[in-house]
């Protein structure tokens, strides 16, 4: 039967707004929960979309107000993730809460209220004995995905997911406008960037077809690039490209160190150094599921980013041309 209700957690991020702008094309109604109202603002104007003011901490009160967001619903989407925790063995509060309890809370709730469908946010790289905490928590949320057989979970593991407002190239960009070097860690991590748009796609294809159940999705793009190539195409197509100094292990840990000591959101961590110790590429070898699987020919990087990174207002264009 075709869904035509669901429930998208994380609907309010960048991946989420893509997703729901998606789904509201195919007549669903879509209801996306939010501790801030605030944040949901580019979606109302979404024709479907039901942004609901809902708190689903742990505990009987958070589970019981989960219960009341899934019941009638036909799927449930989950794009909750964090890249930061605190330490723990084998990963830390912050990853266990999100990435392992959210996921295992959810399904339990679809269970109880007889939800048939969950589309479940993982990442390339999850792996139970991976070299970081991040890692190992998105394998366990993996299997708390499938953890009850009632309700069929599709999983996508994309590798870094790029467009309009992402936290990627885009930062890439920005450190370059005002640094006269970038120092990288981990400057030969492999990625293959997938876009944001086929990202949407596949849950969406994913959710219409009742053969995707129970399956799962590694989602990249077509090339896979060095972390340094990444950092200086974002430089060069924002018009600031800078030298690249690739950091020694012992010196990327020192700076990573520091960065976690510093307030607010680190811009790298220890354990971000320990996920770059494995590629971030859809691995032939592993005989998984793609994009293509779904009828996606994925997009490559140059055909947008160049575009989405460019200078846009006249003192970005004066300043491009001065190589500033």
């Amino acid at each position: 039967m075709r869904p035509s209700s669901v429930v998208l957690f994380g609907g309010t991020g960048f991946i989420g707004g893509h997703l729901a702008a998606r789904l509201a094309e195919h007549d669903l109604t879509i209801v996306v929960p939010t501790r801030h109202e605030g944040h949901a603002t580019r979606l109302l104007p979404l024709p479907g979309v039901d942004v609901v003011a809902a708190r689903v901490g742990e505990g009987a009160e958070g589970d019981a107000a989960l219960r009341r967001l899934v019941a009638g619903r036909d799927a449930v989407i989950n794009l909750v993730g964090i890249l930061h925790s605190r330490r723990g063995d084998p990963y830390g509060p912050d990853f266990r809460r999100v990435h392992v309890d959210l996921p295992r809370r959810i399904v339990d709730a679809c269970a109880r209220e007889g939800v048939p469908r969950y589309l479940h946010m993982s990442a390339l790289g999850a792996d139970p004995r991976g070299p970081s905490m991040y890692q190992r928590s998105k394998a366990d949320g993996e299997a708390a995905a499938h953890g009850r057989p009632e309700v069929a979970a599709t999983v996508f593991r994309p590798s870094v997911v790029f467009g309009p407002d992402d936290q990627f190239l885009n930062m890439f960009a920005r450190l370059q406008r005002h640094l006269p070097v970038v120092p990288l860690a981990c400057a030969g991590a492999r990625f293959q960037p997938v876009y944001v748009g086929d990202v949407a796609e596949a849950f969406v294809r994913a959710l219409l077809d009742p053969h995707a159940a129970g399956k799962t999705y590694e989602l990249g793009g077509p090339q896979a690039y060095t972390l340094a190539e990444l950092v200086r195409l974002a430089g060069r197509w924002s018009g600031h490209e800078r030298r690249v100094v690739a950091l020694p292990d012992a010196l990327a840990r020192l700076q990573a160190r520091l960065f976690e000591l510093l307030p607010g959101t680190p811009l790298i961590t220890r354990d971000n150094l320990d996920s770059m110790r494995v590629d971030n590429i859809v691995r032939p070898d592993t005989q998984a599921l793609t994009a293509a699987a779904l009828g996606i020919k994925v997009t490559a990087l140059e055909a947008v980013a160049p575009q989405m990174l460019a200078p846009r207002d006249r003192l970005d264009v004066l300043g491009a041309r001065a190589g500033r």
